[in-house]
């Protein structure tokens, strides 16, 4: 390379980019990252020289017979393909609908060579990587294409400026920000492909080199120069050649390229060096696209997109938004017990106690001591079959994207879960008893809240020597408990991170965020919807008890309505075993 990077440079307080040949100073960087991004923009601008020094002599190596281009062994021309494959912290949409950045040095510059496919085809490669370059902001890298039918093909493509670039990389390394957007920083790099429209708007080709092919010998017309002569790399040589390689005067040769559009290279060199030298590049490349410019472009009139609906793609963004959350708060705070025997009984037997045996004092001694016959109950528990079905047809699972099966699926079993809630739910507010307790909701005076509750846990310590741990109300009855302020209009039940409340209303913390996580009075609040306006129930857990068996999905083909049907069940049973430990409280 002809520069290097220098931190002893006495030009320099920092790390300069000097040039090996003279020791000239090209420019003075305060770190090695910013030194080394323009030694990047140097080398490239090198290489886009060597490329047209290699044109030039290529084409003053042809000569011509009556309609064939023949190519000298030594002006054998390169098949390569010049692009930036990723620009660094630079975010795009992939084909999956998520959004995709690669931070600086993701993406290797060595080992094993990413290979070039076409449109992501493996079955089409076309080369494969020869040389990765990373300046900083971007992966450049460097196309070797095959001598092949889709090699021509990608070539031509390309040079006609028809393809850029789109990489296929497997992250290993990564995360997602707030947005929900992935951020690779480690990537296994498989495959860059030629594509039309890229992922990356900067993910553009920026150079390609190509010459034509070396026809064969046997179709060579028999006319033949008298002296052929090899070029050299000298400017005065290749004009001597290229007059004595032409046999007759009126055939011409092949012009002379002018190259009046700055190439990528340049143009990023003359970037990083600013003032007049970029200005002078940037106006020469708009005066060349104005000398390019056709008298037909330069009349068009405008085109909008109502004048190219044809053209248009309408996008499907998936999964389909969420508008139900399929939880089980019921299930969830009482548990799931599975189903005795296997579940290969439609009923079971649930025993408990209805008279228990006694112990009392005897006196006086030898006389009859306290004899109470034990009796426990047979409680039969059904099954409840819980199930859904839904068909769809053969052009729906194939045709829609995103896969409308696996979606429809999924809500499917989701119905399942709500619906078993419901089950539970209902047997709760079935199997309550009456507390004889009322809270009259009453603005800035919770005392009827109070004393409702403390009835209730007084029933249940009253009967069973238990305690409730569990409250189960409806959704209005949640808000009505959030709402209730005391005499001085504080929250009775505050949120729990509320500053100078808790210690003052100490009866309980209240989450607007997250239902169940309330606690009032120390119990756990389970709110759910599938309880009916105004449910209010004080509980111990333990006493209601939730079966289940979920058997999945079933499906079959229908051929004669070319359609597949498919069903999603489960069995469930429900018992509450002891009532009195269930209060309900009247809330008006």
């Amino acid at each position: 390379m002809p520069w290097h990077i220098d931190d002893q440079n006495p030009a320099c307080s920092g790390y300069a980019v000097v040039k090996d040949d003279d020791g000239e100073v090209e420019g003075c960087h305060r770190t090695r990252e910013a030194a080394e991004r323009q030694l990047a923009a140097l080398n490239i601008a090198e290489q886009d020289r060597e490329m047209r020094h290699t044109d030039t002599m290529t084409a003053h190596a042809l000569r011509f017979t009556s309609d064939q281009i023949q190519i000298s062994a030594k002006a054998a021309g390169r098949r390569e393909i010049t692009a930036i494959a990723v620009p660094w912290n630079t975010f795009a949409t992939v084909s999956d609908g998520t959004e995709v950045s690669f931070l600086p040095g993701s993406l290797p510059v060595d080992g094993k060579a990413p290979r070039v496919f076409m449109y992501h085809d493996a079955s089409k490669p076309v080369g494969i990587v020869a040389e990765r370059v990373d300046t900083g902001t971007e992966m450049i890298a460097s196309m070797k294409i095959s001598r092949t039918t889709l090699g021509d093909e990608a070539l031509v493509l390309a040079a006609d400026g028809v393809m850029d670039v789109s990489v296929g990389v497997n992250p290993i390394k990564f995360e997602y920000d707030d947005e929900g957007r992935m951020i690779v920083s480690r990537g296994e790099w498989l495959e860059l492909s030629l594509v039309p429209i890229p992922a990356f708007a900067g993910a553009t080709i920026t150079d390609v080199a190509a010459s034509a092919a070396t026809p064969d010998p046997d179709t060579q017309p028999t006319q033949e120069p008298t002296e052929e002569t090899e070029v050299e790399a000298t400017p005065a040589q290749a004009e001597v050649v290229e007059a004595a390689a032409i046999p007759t005067s009126p055939l011409p040769a092949q012009p002379k390229r002018k190259f009046d559009l700055p190439t990528p290279g340049e143009y990023l060199a003359a970037m990083h060096i600013g003032g007049v030298t970029f200005q002078n590049v940037a106006a020469a490349a708009r005066e060349y696209m104005l000398n390019k410019q056709s008298a037909l472009e330069a009349a068009a009139g405008d085109v909008l997109t109502t004048d190219t609906p044809g053209l248009l793609p309408v996008p499907v963004l998936g999964p389909v938004f969420d508008d139900l959350n399929y939880i089980r708060p019921v299930v969830a705070a009482v548990g799931t017990r599975a189903m005795p025997d296997g579940g290969n009984s439609k009923t079971f037997i649930r025993p408990t106690w209805t008279t228990h045996p006694s112990v009392a004092a005897q006196s006086p001694e030898l006389s009859g001591v306290s004899a109470t016959t034990p009796v426990i109950a047979s409680n039969v528990v059904s099954k409840t079959t819980l199930a859904g079905q839904v068909t769809l047809s053969a052009q729906d699972i194939d045709f829609t994207s995103p896969a409308a099966m696996q979606i429809i699926l999924q809500d499917l079993a989701g119905q399942y879960l709500l619906a078993s809630d419901n089950v539970a739910a209902d047997a709760i507010t079935a199997g309550a008893t009456a507390s004889g307790a009322t809270w009259s909701v009453t603005a800035n005076d919770p005392s009827s809240l109070i004393s409702a509750i403390y009835t209730s846990a007084y029933n249940i310590l009253l009967a069973t020597n238990f305690l409730p741990d569990h409250i189960f109300v409806a959704p209005g009855v949640w808000q009505a408990l959030g709402a209730q302020l005391d005499a001085d209009k504080r929250p009775v039940f505050p949120y729990a991170g509320a500053a100078g409340l808790m210690g003052v209303n100490a009866m309980g913390s209240a989450n607007v965020t997250v239902a169940n996580t309330f606690n009032p009075f120390g119990l756990n609040l389970v709110a759910d919807r599938n309880f009916a306006a105004g449910t209010m129930v004080v509980a111990r857990g333990s006493a209601i008890e939730f079966y289940e068996q979920i058997r999945g999905l079933m499906s079959v083909e229908v051929p004669s309505t070319l359609g597949r049907q498919f069903s999603y069940y489960g069995y469930v049973a429900t018992f509450i075993a002891d009532s009195t430990q269930v209060q309900s409280i009247i809330v008006i």
